[in-house]
């Protein structure tokens, strides 16, 4: 059923709020919005299969090396998380503008030299910047802990892997190759890391952050190799072989900006682990991460949620329905509200069992699981504002945003984490998050018109007044 359509029967029958969301959901059960369905079903399958593969490693890895070097390998893999999402240059954020611009205009030579130099770009990135990082390492091997030189020359090696991963996810992801994209990082990569260190264990070798390191970073070659095999093979079917060209500054001219946005997200969600090792041991940050990876699991839902629902805002948007818009926001903003304060809950309730996994000592953590659980519902709150925000043009305005909570953060963080280690870094984050979560809901609400937070004191009111447009 077209928008159009789904707007006449609303009209016609007066069904409510939720029948229309439903009605919108539902739209489309073929053609491009059912491949559009289907695609975000199964990027949200893959996700969920990778939090589980990812929360069982964890929780084995935490037990077969202990708190102190699984909080020496979180640190050092924190770091290398952070700078693999800012070295690609931004470069995979723009394979979804490229790929069908030069498909559509036939530009097939500009699209042959996307494909193929995008990745050399990134490739080149991640090298240049771990031989610099290494040559940082070994400039500061006097000054850092021992115990971090080598897992951190690791981390270098893993950066140029790292970088071309991330770029050939997205071309992936622009042919609607969802599981090309997603399966090598989110689910192989893992299994063949907790997989080698299995067979590590039961073969009786010690195994220490170094070791962990250096099997996460031969995991990421493999898993990245067979990637590029698969998706130059479909490529090859995919584009016919001829003459290349390049646009070099142009893809730079618009990534690097749109990297700004990304990385102070990236920053958002790594600060707290980095400036806790500065302050506290390596057994502390262990717990913190623990805590913080567990209630993780809430972040699906607003995925979940925002996969599928942000091309309706923009359908929304593009045929002028505005109590479409702002009825389906309002409904986003419940479902991943309330599916998160469930989950949220249920987490907390569990705590101690979950945190158990990881260890005994890691019971420690469970104050810091429940001042988070508050961050993430706080979050949730808004729905997914951001993503509204972005698909409707404010980029910048997100950025902001983003920079706000990051500054409360780094600064929260700076203040409390000194005094009270692990319980003040989750409350600067969770600060951050309600920072963050007051910046979307204000600019959602000046920019766009919409109220994207849970409870609307003025809906009963505007209703009566007969300005609800229901």
């Amino acid at each position: 059923m077209a928008l159009t359509d789904v707007k006449q029967a609303r009209q016609a029958t007066g069904l409510g709020l939720v029948d229309r969301v439903r009605a919108a959901v539902a739209d489309g059960l073929s053609g491009e919005h059912a491949k559009t369905q289907r695609m975000a079903g199964a990027a949200f399958a893959i996700r969920i299969l990778s939090a589980g593969i990812v929360f069982a490693s964890q929780a084995l890895l935490a037990r077969w090396i202990g708190s102190h070097q699984f909080g020496t390998y979180v640190y050092v893999w924190t770091w290398l998380l952070l700078v693999s999402d800012l070295v690609h240059l931004g470069l995979p954020l723009t394979a979804q503008r490229f790929v069908p611009e030069y498909t559509q205009a036939g530009s097939i030579g500009l699209l042959r030299g996307y494909l193929g130099g995008s990745r050399w770009l990134t490739f080149g990135a991640g090298s240049a910047v771990a031989l610099i990082g290494a040559l940082a390492v070994y400039g500061m091997s006097g000054l850092i802990d021992p115990q971090l030189v080598l897992p951190f020359y690791f981390a270098c090696a893993a950066l140029p892997v790292y970088s071309v991963t991330f770029m050939s996810d997205a071309l992936a992801r622009s042919y609607n190759w969802i599981n090309l994209a997603l399966l090598p990082a989110y689910v192989i990569r893992p299994l063949i890391f907790i997989a080698a260190l299995a067979a590590m264990q039961f073969a009786g070798v010690e195994l220490d952050a170094t070791i962990v390191m250096g099997v996460l970073v031969a995991a990421g070659w493999l898993a990245a190799l067979l990637q590029m095999l698969q998706l130059n093979r479909k490529l090859t079917m995919a584009v016919p072989a001829g003459a290349k060209s390049y646009e070099t500054g142009r893809w730079l001219a618009t990534a690097l900006p749109i990297v700004f946005v990304w990385g102070l997200y990236t920053l958002l969600t790594s600060t707290d682990v980095l400036v806790l090792k500065q302050f506290r041991s390596a057994a502390e940050v262990a717990h913190y991460y623990a805590a913080a990876k567990t209630l993780a699991l809430v972040s699906i839902i607003y995925f979940a949620v925002a996969a599928t629902s942000a091309h309706r805002f923009t359908a929304f948007h593009v045929e002028g329905d505005r109590d479409g818009l702002e009825a389906f926001a309002a409904a986003t903003v419940r479902w991943v509200f309330w599916l998160s304060l469930a989950l949220s809950l249920l987490i907390v309730a569990l705590g101690r069992p979950l945190l158990m996994l990881f260890g005994s000592d890691f019971l420690a953590a469970y104050p810091v699981m429940v001042i988070l659980a508050v961050g993430q519902v706080v979050r949730a709150s808004v729905g997914p504002a951001e993503r509204v925000l972005n698909v409707l043009g404010r980029q910048r305005a997100c950025a902001f945003a983003y920079a706000a909570a990051f500054t409360v953060n780094i600064g929260a963080c700076l203040v409390l984490a000194p005094a009270y280690g692990a319980i003040g870094a989750a409350i600067a984050t969770a600060a951050a998050f309600a920072v963050e979560s007051v910046s979307l809901f204000v600019i959602a609400k000046r920019s766009l018109g919409l109220h994207m937070f849970v409870w609307d004191p003025w809906k009963s009111a505007r209703a009566r007044t007969g300005k609800d447009g229901c």
